[in-house]
């Protein structure tokens, strides 16, 4: 039996972008812990547990699940929910095996998905934008995720919920995922904003990939804001002015549409869910990132800084 636990401004007409300084909970992009605590009960709330870890780590996301998660939610495989045929790691999956697992797991049409991982805002925003490129929109990230749900003193517990079948209907969006051939073009044509989520040092070609066998560097004109910039020191996503302004440090000019691109396409989501919080929504994500671009000696690179 499970036991359970306590524990300068941009012109908006033009750009679409919205500054207010205001935390807003928003069940399409982010909602806090509070928000969350006050729904536990919904029955038709969904949560998911998104925890995924780097090669190497030594730690096993299914294992901290079973041990402990937030009451009612479902463990969610990043590497077994993907395209198994590609050999690239954790490719988006084909509609049919999403809706497949989805269904299986008892996710379905009208339900409000709140996905989490335990690192507080990592591998979660992978899952938000792989809901969104299948046209579900009514998914939210916890903001902070499992550390600061626990740290709060909210419950957590070792039971597995009862699951119920849903029947779900997609509608792919195609427009928000890029392939090698189109971010090449984007690279030539500068028609697009490339920005790599990848630490500064991996951008710069200074250090070596973590998966062996891929070359050092960046895709020519992209610009590099690594992922955790974007986040505040307890893992919470930053206010919409501090995110406008990580960005243009950067050199983002976010008058342009925007291409995500990281390692393996697991953080680039998290700028993904920056600029949409910001209310900027033309952008897309390069699913084959730097795995797919690094491993082809025939596809240019560049080094230093952007």
């Amino acid at each position: 039996m499970g036991r359970v636990r306590d524990a300068s401004d941009l012109d908006s007409a033009d750009k679409g972008i919205d500054m207010t300084d205001v935390y807003k909970d928003d069940p399409k992009t982010l909602v806090s812990t509070s928000w969350l605590a006050a729904r536990l009960k919904d029955p038709d709330l969904r949560i998911l547990d998104a925890s995924w870890f780097l090669p190497g780590s030594g730690r096993d996301p299914k294992a901290e699940f079973a041990a402990e998660h937030i009451p009612g939610a479902r463990f969610f495989d990043i590497d077994e929910i993907s395209d198994l045929r590609s050999d690239l790691p954790h490719m988006a999956p084909p509609v049919e095996k999403f809706m497949s697992r989805m269904r299986a797991m008892g996710i379905g049409d009208g339900h409000q998905v709140v996905v989490y991982d335990s690192a507080g805002l990592f591998s979660a925003a992978r899952v938000w934008w792989l809901f969104r490129i299948f046209g579900k929109f009514d998914i939210a990230v916890l903001d902070g995720g499992l550390p600061k749900w626990k740290s709060e003193g909210h419950p957590v517990t070792d039971a597995e919920p009862v699951i119920r079948d849903r029947h779900m209907t997609t509608a792919p969006q195609r427009q928000m995922v890029k392939d090698v051939t189109e971010v090449a073009r984007a690279s030539k044509l500068r028609d697009h904003v490339i920005i790599d989520a990848r630490g500064a040092a991996r951008f710069r070609g200074e250090l070596a990939e973590p998966r062996p066998g891929l070359r050092s560097g960046h895709i020519p004109g992209a610009r590099n804001v690594p992922f955790d910039t974007v986040l505040n020191t307890d893992g919470t996503m930053k206010s919409a002015p501090a995110l406008k302004t990580v960005f243009e440090k950067a050199g983002v000019d976010l008058s342009m549409p925007v291409i995500t691109s990281c390692g393996s396409g697991v953080t680039a989501s998290i700028l993904c869910l920056a600029l949409e919080r910001m209310g900027k929504t033309d952008h897309s994500l390069y699913d084959g990132s730097w795995s797919e671009w690094g491993m082809y000696a025939d596809l240019p690179i560049a080094t230093g800084e952007a």
